[in-house]
């Protein structure tokens, strides 16, 4: 469980007209002249897009001052960025918080034990993240070949640079973090796509495409980086009523929710072997991009005699990738479980899950 503008090249051709001409001229010169600016501005965007989805944090094995950051990029065409973003930092740690959100039992239980569906519980995810981002700057920006590189106007100096990559169908641009003054790891996603364009849970669960995610954590002072693992989003069950959610129980786990892991009693390798995984997907927002995953050990509610596992369960707050057609196309995201006890075991981590990798 702790587990980056092609560059525009044109001709302009001077032409000898009658002088009869010369409005007509001067009109379609103004045309054409307005055109080109247009055509520049256009692809002076990184990836020719406007609006990204971004994740990314400060994690460093030693510190316990790491930090993650989720939220929006919008790049205008003369130069200028503007961030809104969600702040979790170990400096200020937050507790989960209820979404509101308790699937109905079309795709939960309420009996517990061995079941196929996961149990009847309200949602949580990271504080904060049901309201407004609390963070918000502006900057500058250049595009040069496919290196992006912004510079934020605040009162210390903060420089990142993205390599810009563009998915073969042209819909999609996609961010990774070359380098950062302040974040050592990031992922961006970016299309035409209003922010307020977001896919159904219904939507969700029948992509066609395959979900693959990348991920950096930080948790009791190691880094764990794993990368191209599958997330299996058509096995989560739809919830007739709750339609805003998708639940999945994992029936077991060879790596998590095992004796040595926190669950002496319950866990793998006990006599009970409950290595089973519950969890929860769930809209947070229907205004904008705003997901959440939920995720939790069943055998650590056992251990504490709880039906809903109340101690340090995996809190992702998730911004949907939409592109240029609408379609979604998965998630970048942020762990931010602040642990209940000390720092040291806070679960923190950077992370994308999409087809365009």
């Amino acid at each position: 469980m702790r587990t980056a503008a092609a560059i525009l090249s044109f001709v302009l051709a001077v032409t000898i007209l009658p002088a009869g001409s010369a409005a007509s001229a001067a009109s379609e010169s103004a045309a054409s002249a307005a055109s080109t600016s247009a055509a520049v501005a256009a692809t002076s965007l990184p990836g020719g897009k406007t609006t990204f989805v971004v994740s990314q944090g400060h994690l460093k094995a030693a510190s316990q001052q790491n930090w993650v950051r989720l939220g929006t990029y919008r790049f205008a065409a003369n130069g200028t960025v503007s961030a809104a973003m969600y702040l979790w930092w170990q400096r200020h740690p937050t507790a989960r918080q209820r979404t509101g959100t308790v699937p109905d039992p079309s795709c939960t239980t309420r009996a517990g034990g061995r079941q196929s569906r996961p149990r009847a519980c309200e949602v949580l995810t990271a504080g904060g993240f049901t309201g407004a981002p609390g963070e918000s700057r502006t900057g500058a920006y250049t595009v040069a070949g496919n290196v992006l590189t912004i510079r934020w106007n605040i009162a210390q100096q903060w420089t990142e640079q993205w390599y810009v990559r563009t998915s073969s169908d042209g819909k999609l641009a996609r961010l990774d973090l070359k380098q950062s003054t302040l974040a050592t790891n990031g992922y961006g996603y970016g299309s035409n796509a209003a922010i307020d364009t977001r896919r159904a849970m219904s939507s969700v669960r029948a992509f066609p495409g395959s979900l693959r995610q990348d991920l950096t954590s930080w948790a009791s002072g190691r880094l764990v980086t794993s990368g191209d693992q599958p997330f299996g989003h058509s096995s989560f069950r739809a919830c007739a009523a709750t339609t805003s959610c998708l639940t999945y129980l994992q029936p077991s786990s060879r790596g998590a929710c095992q004796k040595s892991g926190g669950c002496p009693r319950y866990g793998g390798g006990t006599r009970a072997n409950i290595s089973s995984i519950q969890y929860y997907l769930t809209m947070i927002s229907k205004t904008d991009r705003r997901d959440t995953l939920w995720h939790w050990c069943t055998c650590l509610a056992m251990e504490r005699h709880e039906f809903c596992y109340t101690g340090n369960s995996h809190v992702k707050p998730l911004m949907q990738i939409i592109d240029d057609t609408g379609a979604f196309r998965g998630w970048v995201g942020v762990e931010a479980s602040f642990s209940t006890g000390s720092r040291a075991t806070d679960m923190l981590a950077v992370l994308r899950i999409s087809d365009f990798r």
